[in-house]
């Protein structure tokens, strides 16, 4: 597959998370992830929600209170979008949290600080992870460690095997069905931002934060046009956005997009505060209207879709 995934065949949908969080057993497939096929006719349309797992292993063994530790979720994401398959979509979406193990992370993001022995393979701990926010996180922020402990590499390889590998078997799967059938793809990763997004990236910002940010790693993962199209539909629907700004898309979006051979892929983050009580992570009054203006807008996208299929 172009975006260098191994590949393995969803299956039929698994009923997604409703946003409590549930401690159990392994993390293990297929429980790790929902794969929801379209409902009608398919497009080359996949949605993946990486962050939205509630679904909290027993042998995590945090040192940090869960409340605290939830403020890591995507919480709802997966269920604000659950209308797309309705529109052709595939739709993706983790079980596991990311602080456990975090998909939107390359196999060699890994901190070495976190470890209690060497890796196996050669790693390339980039910026995140020196921040601890890598392929597993060893902070939740700069001054809260998530861990009293080291973890074993064996540990992490058991994340790997039960999560991280089924979760990209069937992303790679979904993608390789579009190019195959298709030979184009658009790709969602969809995700949520705190209001204090600023704040916890330490970074100084003269406006608000906007309520969508849409991120393409300035230009290079989707076609200019397809952004401003999701731009403009969502100012449309009465919401303030920005690209890039702060957030511009992580690993996914940039081993998929690949706009010169048609595959674009956009990253799409939304503001906590429209649709939930970020304290208490329940959804209130506002999580219907931002459901149904996520409806309108995969009808817009699956309209511009079969537009170029044409």
């Amino acid at each position: 597959m172009s975006a260098g995934l191994p590949s393995q065949a969803p299956g039929a949908a698994q009923p997604v998370n409703t946003g409590a969080p549930s401690p159990g057993g392994a993390c293990d497939a297929p429980g790790a992830v929902t794969v929801s096929p379209p409902a009608g006719a398919a497009l080359p349309i996949v949605c993946d929600s990486p962050h939205s797992g509630t679904h909290y292993p027993e042998d995590f063994a945090p040192a940090v209170p869960l409340a605290l530790l939830r403020r890591g979720e995507d919480t709802h994401v997966e269920a604000l979008w659950a209308d797309a398959p309705r529109h052709g979509a595939t739709l993706i979406a983790a079980h596991f949290p990311r602080t456990y193990i975090d998909p939107n992370r390359s196999l060699d993001d890994l901190d070495p600080e976190l470890l209690d022995g060497p890796w196996p393979s050669p790693i390339a701990p980039g910026p995140k992870s020196k921040l601890g926010f890598g392929l597993v996180w060893r902070q939740l922020d700069a001054r809260t460690p998530i861990y009293a402990r080291k973890l074993s590499p064996e540990e992490v390889r058991g994340r790997i095997e039960r999560c991280w590998k089924p979760y990209h078997r069937a992303l790679a799967e979904a993608v390789d069905q579009a190019v195959r059938d298709f030979g184009c793809l658009w790709h969602l990763n969809l995700h949520s931002m705190p209001d204090d997004a600023y704040a916890r990236l330490g970074l100084a910002s003269s406006a608000p934060l906007a309520d969508f940010v849409l991120g393409d790693r300035d230009g290079t993962t989707c076609d200019p046009a397809f952004v401003a199209l999701v731009a403009d539909t969502l100012r449309d629907l009465g919401y303030r956005v920005a690209v890039n700004d702060p957030y511009k898309g992580v690993e996914l979006i940039g081993r998929i997009g690949r706009p010169e051979l048609r595959r674009h892929s956009l990253q799409i983050e939304i503001r906590r505060p429209l649709y939930m009580d970020e304290s208490t992570r329940e959804r209130h009054a506002g999580f219907e209207r931002v459901r149904r203006d996520l409806d309108a807008l995969m009808g817009r996208i699956a309209a511009h879709v079969r537009e170029q299929l044409r």
